[in-house]
């Protein structure tokens, strides 16, 4: 059964930015984007396992800052190349000015 995890406070994170969120021995990153929703994926770009805490975000995307693949942090979803599998997406919430995430 997956637990609500508190990750960071809403105003951790500016608009379009991430941040790295490491749990129960894995590392997640939870992003803001544009519109101020906030979305966790695995921490690790699935191309060569680089920390995406330091990657690119724009609008609702973050970019892998060692060989530019693009993920749609909603889904997952690879939209850019070199990576090929999708990142693990993970459900958040906002209560009370806190993050929390579903693992």
């Amino acid at each position: 059964m997956a637990d609500w995890i508190d990750a960071c406070a809403t105003g951790d994170i500016a608009a379009e930015d991430v941040i790295r969120f490491d749990h129960g021995g894995r590392t997640f990153v939870i992003v803001r984007d544009h519109e101020d929703n906030f979305y966790c994926t695995d921490g690790l770009c699935t191309h060569e396992e680089i920390h995406l805490s330091d990657g690119l975000v724009v609008e609702a995307t973050i970019e892998c800052p060692k060989h530019s693949s693009i993920f749609d942090c909603a889904t997952g979803e690879v939209e850019t190349p070199p990576a090929c599998e999708d990142l693990h997406t993970y459900a958040t919430k906002v209560e009370n000015g806190r993050v929390f995430v579903e693992i």
